[in-house]
């Protein structure tokens, strides 16, 4: 029988294992600079090549990259799938995933004058899964670099860092982090009202 958090039951565990498998295709000699090379997410290409939108997302550039962004979506996609349900946290996931590469392809030389790169990584999808669960949970306690604070700060300091550190050298895709975190914040703030009306009484000041 399948655990509880497996992933034939949680796409959040799906999506880790996908990227770890990808991670291993990366690693193969000979054709793991082809496969990267397919699936990567090139700003000049987004037209020619719209299944990168998708792809880059299970594409990371090493080992500590996948590890970070993989325990970030255990804890927070886990969390928000058994708030909202699986299908949400897909449509969450993957929303935040696509606009953060176009938030990076037209946010960044124009609004930050940067010049934008081929990209990989999920983590402008698990921003938006941190930012939809930090609107429906903001009180939930997290440990950031061993210090407690509640979600809702934790979610304001990473997004200060991003924007602080946005014309940065560190090959860090700040305007895709930064496009993921709204993305999510967005559809976070619908399903929480949407979840509100839902349970607000339907005939109210009735005797």
């Amino acid at each position: 029988m399948a655990g509880k958090d497996s992933i034939f039951t949680s796409p959040s565990m799906a999506i880790i294992a996908l990227c770890t498998l990808s991670f291993f295709l990366e690693m193969v000699p000979g054709i793991g600079y082809i496969y990267i090379d397919a699936f990567q997410f090139d700003p000049n290409y987004l037209v020619t090549r719209p299944w990168t939108l998708v792809t880059y997302i299970f594409l990371h550039t090493g080992l500590l990259h996948l590890l970070f962004n993989m325990l970030v979506l255990y804890f927070f996609g886990t969390a928000l799938e058994k708030r909202v349900g699986n299908r949400q946290l897909l449509a969450i996931f993957f929303t935040a995933g696509i606009l953060s590469a176009i938030g990076y392809t037209f946010l960044s030389r124009p609004v930050f004058n940067i010049s934008p790169v081929p990209m990989v990584g999920a983590s402008g999808a698990i921003y938006g899964v941190f930012a939809a669960l930090t609107m429906l949970e903001p009180d939930i306690r997290v440990y950031v670099y061993f210090v407690p604070m509640k979600l809702k700060y934790a979610l304001v300091l990473f997004a200060l860092l991003d924007f602080l550190m946005v014309n940065s050298s560190d090959m860090i895709a700040h305007t895709a982090h930064l496009s993921g975190l709204f993305v999510g914040l967005y559809m976070g703030l619908r399903i929480k009202k949407i979840q509100e009306n839902a349970l607000r009484p339907r005939y109210i000041g009735r005797w």
